[in-house]
């Protein structure tokens, strides 16, 4: 495969190259994806240098699996899947107890790059200090979930894939990922409840 055909080459195409020994083809596969990558690491380690180590430990993962991606999933199922598999190793591994995300993402300049944070224009002080603290408040809500929930909540509703995506990730059946879902949501209405109605009266 020539250098110039690299950016418009299917997922497929890059990874039937990179098999075959294409080093310019599998950097192509990591450049399309590192920051998808890092950034849901991110969001289940809670951490730059533990998600960076969970960025290198998949692509090493994939450059020495590429044979068994049999194309029948998206390439970004897959990815989810090996981030998935790190994260809950190290967290076993090491007994790590702050596993699940920052519910915000990573900021992002407009080119997909990391920056720091900037405040809109439209919020106030207090909204900046509200939305600080209901985020604190959702990480401790969070830490309290048995980590299966967790990664199944941050899966389907902070990184915004399907429940059928999420369950195929995680090779759960449909009815346990939805199971575990609501058991989630449930907690975290809970959890958070008193913070939202008194949010509520504030701004009323």
């Amino acid at each position: 495969m020539k250098t110039h055909e690299l950016p418009s080459s299917s997922d497929g195409q890059l990874i039937e190259a990179a098999s075959r020994g294409d080093r310019a083809a599998f950097s192509a596969l990591v450049r399309r994806y590192e920051t998808m990558v890092y950034r849901f690491s991110f969001k289940l380690c809670r951490n730059k240098e533990e998600a960076q180590e969970a960025l290198q430990d998949t692509f090493i993962n994939v450059y020495r699996n590429l044979g068994s991606f049999d194309g029948r999933s998206k390439l970004s199922t897959w990815l989810y899947r090996i981030v998935t598999n790190n994260c809950l190793m190290k967290r076993r591994r090491r007994k790590i107890d702050d596993l699940l995300e920052s519910y915000e993402d990573p900021p992002l300049t407009a080119d997909g790059k990391l920056r720091h944070p900037v405040a809109r224009w439209e919020e106030t002080p207090a909204d900046i200090l509200m939305k600080k603290e209901f985020q604190g408040l959702l990480d401790q809500a969070l830490m309290k979930l048995p980590v299966d929930y967790r990664v199944v909540f941050v899966l389907r509703d902070v990184e915004g894939n399907s429940t059928e995506e999420t369950a195929k990730i995680l090779g759960l059946s449909l009815e346990a990922t939805k199971s575990r879902l609501r058991r989630a949501r449930a907690f975290l209405r809970e959890q958070l409840d008193p913070y939202l109605t008194i949010s509520h009266k504030v701004h009323r």
